[in-house]
């Protein structure tokens, strides 16, 4: 036995060594990917959301690309007919599990969604659009690498053209016909999907308020009031044009991702700047 073990040590040969606990689990995990990430500007920069949510203040949010599982999500018909499926998209994608989707500014969502759909099939959304002069209907190819950040809210210069002040996160203006002091908010996904709700339960039974839904989301006080059924009373009796002005003044003051891009009509040769359509298409290219 001792001239053996001694030929084995003249020869070179050594024992292998046990493989170590990492080479191991690589082993038996032979074809682990990592799935990339990416980070994505929000447009309100953190900035409107309040202490203790998991973006106060945070400019980015990381979310990952879009996988096949993904895919599962925005094909499935059970998620389509209930309305769940881009949120349930954006809870897969978002790394941070602490952020409720619903509780995001919508276009924090728009920017997440526009970021998804991008690093997914391409920067180019080929849709149909209609001419505004002649209604012709065409093909049109959009750039999503063209999109712009409205800063809305948080551009000073903005809130001083349109005589509108910010306080903990409320936004206040008078409106020029009723003379009434308002304040209103900016909408979130949980406001955008319970008015989308409201929508669909009304048509079915041909009822018609989406203006003034939406006008009872956002507005939270009449010249300092903020009892709801004062709000109310004050919705149902509001001139039109101040309904109007305020609907847009909420456009205009909320961060959001710009995709208007000049459009020109093959068949009239009208030119008008055309905004980015979120239909079906958009995240269920052919």
């Amino acid at each position: 036995m001792r001239n053996n073990e001694k030929r084995v040590g003249q020869s070179g040969t050594q024992r292998p060594e046990a493989p170590t606990a990492a080479v191991a689990a690589q082993q038996s995990q032979p074809l682990s990917f990592v799935t990339p990430t990416q980070f994505v500007e929000l447009p309100s920069k953190g900035e409107l959301y309040p202490e203790g949510h998991p973006l106060h203040k945070q400019e980015v949010v990381e979310i990952k690309y879009m996988t096949a599982k993904e895919e599962d999500i925005l094909t499935s018909e059970a998620l389509l007919k209930q309305g769940l499926a881009l949120e349930r998209l954006m809870s897969n994608i978002i790394l941070d599990k602490r952020i409720d989707p619903e509780s995001l500014l919508s276009g924090d969502r728009n920017a997440i969604l526009i970021a998804a759909r991008e690093s997914a099939y391409s920067a180019l959304y080929e849709t149909k659009v209609t001419c505004p002069s002649c209604s012709h209907v065409a093909d049109f190819t959009f750039s999503l690498e063209e999109k712009r950040i409205n800063l809305g809210c948080l551009d000073e210069s903005l809130l001083k053209e349109k005589s509108v002040r910010v306080q903990d996160g409320v936004l206040y203006t008078m409106l020029p016909k009723s003379g009434v002091d308002v304040g209103f908010r900016l909408l979130t996904g949980q406001d955008e999907n319970e008015l989308s709700n409201q929508s669909k339960q009304k048509k079915a039974k041909g009822q018609h308020s989406a203006v003034t839904d939406q006008l009872y989301k956002i507005i939270v006080s009449v010249n300092g009031n903020e009892d709801r059924f004062m709000v109310q009373q004050f919705i149902m009796s509001m001139p039109v044009s101040d309904s109007k002005l305020l609907r847009k003044l909420h456009r205009q003051m909320t961060p959001n991702v710009d995709l208007t891009q000049l459009y020109g009509c093959s068949k009239c040769g009208h030119t008008t700047d055309m905004e980015v359509p979120f239909n079906t298409e958009f995240f269920w290219p052919e």
